[in-house]
């Protein structure tokens, strides 16, 4: 196989096309074309061909991987998914997630920070919280240290329910539908009722047992 030409890809910093003498065009990105020492008019056999592609797929996975991590913050694992999930080879996304964390641009304890400290902003609860870390593959290792930022969630549960009763003592019917949200948002029945007796002292009969 020969490449017959190499030509900068339109509106694409530091990406070229490889055309070969087969009529296949190649993506290939500058440091690529630098390490395999490629030009116009090299020719190359089996095992060249075999090294370029193989070099071509991990720039691929390199380059989608810093994508995402740029987008936000994600777990090692959860990259690897996506990224084998966006069709890189398994070895290639592997290579990638590696190659990001010696960078020290990829970090499983910092990323549950991130996770954490987004959730307590959106007023979840713990047991919510830890159902996000499990869902974007945090190793459990780092859980504790993580869920040690979660603060008294006390404020969360008064801003809640004041958003929705706005003031109102609920009926049976809306009290439970208020309960069910916030046990969503992963409060415990425990938090869920202090914050009702802290709304309402009226609220005291209807506040028995019934989630623990």
């Amino acid at each position: 196989m020969i490449i017959e030409r190499i030509e900068p890809a339109p509106l694409q910093e530091h990406w070229f096309r490889l055309h070969l003498s087969d009529g296949s065009v190649l993506k290939a990105q500058d440091y690529v074309i630098a390490e395999m020492g490629l030009f116009p008019g090299l020719e190359l056999d089996e095992a060249g061909m075999e090294r370029l592609q193989a070099a071509l797929g991990l720039a691929s996975a390199k380059n989608r991987a810093v994508r995402i991590v740029s987008a936000t913050g994600i777990s090692k694992g959860e990259l690897e998914r996506r990224l084998t999930q966006k069709g890189e080879a398994p070895d290639d996304a592997r290579a990638a997630v590696e190659w990001l964390s010696e960078l020290e641009l990829l970090d499983d304890a910092r990323t549950a920070e991130q996770l954490v400290r987004s959730a307590v902003a959106k007023g979840y609860g713990k047991a919510r919280i830890r159902q996000i870390l499990f869902e974007k593959r945090i190793p459990e290792e780092y859980w504790e240290d993580a869920l040690a930022l979660v603060p008294d969630m006390q404020d969360a549960v008064d801003q809640f329910l004041g958003r929705r009763l706005r003031g109102r003592d609920p009926d049976e019917k809306e009290l439970k539908r208020v309960i069910d949200a916030l046990l969503r948002r992963g409060h415990s029945w425990q938090d869920i009722r202090a914050g009702l007796r802290r709304y309402s002292a009226s609220l005291e009969a209807d506040l028995e047992e019934p989630y623990e």
